[in-house]
């Protein structure tokens, strides 16, 4: 008997993405099988960390394992495992929805995939192997019963744009995945998941480390002696259960043992991922804290790296015995694309996240796994052949740079390890050591400039004495280069400095003395006019001051050394946090025709009545600050006047 069977729609996204499995968006189809057993696999790891904690928890678990089971004439292959189960609701939120952001952004670089591998690591990214189904099977079900509940449910879908879902009053512990396959290719019999071999091939290849068995009912003809003379022998068949996979866990193998491909497919099940690691980092570790791990770093960044509900950390284990997925504790937020396993010795089995975060052995574990992931990348870094260290920043540079705002005692690697865009080239980023090797002589600062893109940084005023002078400023463009270079103070005993910020001096000595006179009489000249366009402009800045940073543009605007940038600060308010306006400091081209212009027509104004209220001297002033706010890329607070203003002006000249 059923009851409360319904029929749903997909999600627009889901069914979208069900199209492009169906048309087989790439080629390498028996991976759903991979998909299937991993799923199944994480299902009875669960139902044994269950039973440690829950002791009224009933359950049978001295059987553990997973079916495979073939019904060649009708093409249906079953999967079955008797782990944790689902609920209903866990049933439609997992497998009857995508629920996943970024879905969209999938469509669209899926289309645009030139070749089936592209397509590939993209599904990989997403997580959405259970869909993978539908690349083999015209219509696939699935029945499950949650451990501890008595009613089990049924979901179906034949791909299109609806699915089935049902209670039942009776079903068996755990998943059963029924896949009623397509039609055999005659063309390549390769694909045909009913023959006892093909699955064997593919579990083997895929799967052969799984924790768990992986059975399946096989046919054997036996020959069988009377023993009497002159009988003949006869035959019969037998059903047999076959155990296909090794269950040997690879952290505990050396590594000499295990071939590239092993650990290449041991990472897909760690991280459900399609793409190849760029990294593998085996550790064993004897002593006052014993544990095994096996880390990977990917090749691609998932999509959702930088969403709140992205799932981080590696898996722990206790003694082989799973305890849990995404372990928080053993990784830190900024090596949060770390994949693996790792596997204590002397932990309870019964341990909580909350005890975790006391423990002081994870937290030493954790200490020695970060200094490997970091002496990995800087090993990467260091390698003749820069491939996998530009893969690596281009994917996750972006992320690692957060360390350096939280993890105070691995700061000066991630500095060694981190790339950054400069002035010294278009295309190749450059380390801070590279950059200590090319600085000026007499140069001993770093400098840098943040801004939202590199071409507002190189169109900036700041930046163009530095070009005239031949000095190197790094590019940062990356929200969080805002943060960390407010509390990262220097490297290698060179300190960083804003070039938007503070006063800049790259006058060598010799310089500064031919330019001694010339800079008094400057100072002399502009005094009376700085000290009106400080009254003038009272509202929008802290102070007016002449400047040498500036070689083709009349002004632009500069923070104080500790003051927030304009980017930090709009950064900040989108979060919803409250942060005052800051007012900035104006600095002056005392070379510029126009500040020259507006000195000498100031001074020839000043004996009017009242030269501070002469509209055009005022106006000159809005539109002098005006541009160097928009030079920067910052936003006017009245632009419809500033606009007035420059009609106006540009009127009065025709």
């Amino acid at each position: 008997m059923t009851e409360h069977v319904e029929q749903l729609e997909f999600q627009a996204e889901t069914h979208q993405l069900l199209e492009l499995m169906i048309h087989s968006v790439y080629s390498n189809k028996d991976t759903f099988l991979r998909e299937l057993i991993s799923n199944a696999s994480d299902a009875l790891d669960k139902l044994r960390l269950e039973s440690y904690k829950d002791k009224d928890l009933h359950v049978d678990t001295s059987d553990l394992h997973v079916e495979l089971e073939v019904d060649k004439d009708a093409r249906i292959l079953t999967v079955r495992d008797n782990g944790i189960g689902m609920s209903r609701a866990e049933v439609v939120d997992l497998i009857g929805t995508l629920a996943k952001s970024g879905t969209a952004e999938l469509r669209k670089k899926l289309n645009d995939a030139k070749s089936d591998a592209a397509a590939e690591e993209l599904i990989g990214q997403f997580g959405i192997g259970f869909y993978s189904t539908f690349m083999v099977a015209d219509k696939v079900a699935l029945t499950t019963r949650k451990a501890g509940e008595t009613e089990g449910t049924r979901w179906e879908s034949e791909g299109q744009s609806t699915y089935t879902i049902e209670t039942l009053d009776e079903a068996p512990q755990g998943t059963t995945v029924t896949l009623h396959l397509k039609p055999a290719d005659e063309d390549d019999h390769l694909f045909d998941y009913t023959q006892e071999w093909k699955l064997r091939e593919i579990v083997k290849k895929y799967s052969d480390f799984i924790a768990w068995p992986v059975r399946m009912k096989v046919e054997r003809t036996v020959t069988e002696d009377s023993g009497e003379e002159g009988e003949e022998k006869t035959e019969r068949v037998i059903v047999e259960d076959q155990t296909l996979n090794s269950m040997k866990a690879l952290w505990t193998r050396p590594r000499s043992e295990v071939g590239d491909e092993e650990y290449k497919e041991f990472y897909k099940h760690v991280s459900h991922g399609w793409d190849d690691p760029l990294e593998i980092i085996p550790m064993k570790a004897e002593g006052t804290f014993e544990y095994q791990a096996l880390l990977f770093i990917p090749s691609h960044a998932p999509f959702d790296l930088f969403t709140r509900d992205h799932k981080r950390g590696v898996q722990l284990y206790v003694k082989r015995v799973f305890i849990m997925d995404n372990c928080e504790e053993l990784m830190p937020e900024y090596l949060r694309f770390v994949k693996g396993v790792v596997d204590a010795q002397d932990l309870s089995l019964n341990v909580s996240r909350e005890i975790l975060q006391q423990d002081r052995q994870i937290q030493m574990i954790r200490k020695r796994l970060v200094k490997k992931v970091l002496s990995t990348v800087k090993d990467i870094q260091g390698a003749e052949d820069q491939t996998n260290y530009q893969t690596f920043w281009k994917e996750f540079g972006r992320v690692l740079k957060e360390g350096l705002l939280s993890d105070f005692d691995n700061r000066e690697t991630l500095l060694q390890v981190s790339s950054f865009a400069s002035t010294h080239s278009d295309s190749e980023v450059t380390t801070l050591a590279q950059y200590v090797e090319r600085m000026a002589e007499g140069q001993d600062s770093i400098y840098f400039m943040t801004g939202e893109s590199r071409q507002q940084i190189e169109s900036s005023p700041h930046i163009e004495a530095f070009k005239a002078k031949g000095r190197e400023v790094l590019i940062l463009t990356d929200p969080v280069d805002e943060m960390w270079v407010g509390s990262v103070t220097e490297f290698d005993g060179k300190p960083f400095q804003s070039i938007a910020k503070g006063e800049i001096d790259l006058e060598t000595e010799e310089e500064k003395k031919a330019s001694e006179a010339l800079r008094e009489q400057q100072d002399k000249d502009f005094a009376d006019v700085l000290s009106w366009l400080g009254k003038t402009l009272d509202e929008s800045v802290k102070e007016v001051r002449l400047t040498n940073r500036l070689t083709t543009s009349p002004a632009c605007l500069v923070g104080d050394v500790y003051d927030f940038t304009p980017m930090l600060e709009r950064m900040y308010r989108a979060s919803g946090q409250a942060v005052p306006e800051s007012k900035r400091i104006l600095e002056l081209n005392p070379s510029h025709p126009l500040v020259t212009g507006l000195r000498d027509a100031y001074f020839t104004r000043k004996d009017d009545a009242d030269a501070d209220k002469v509209p055009e001297l005022s106006e000159t002033a809005e539109l002098l600050y005006g541009t160097a706010v928009l030079a920067e890329g910052g936003e006017l607070k009245d632009p419809a006047r500033f606009a007035q203003i420059l009609t106006d002006r540009l009127t009065r000249t025709l």
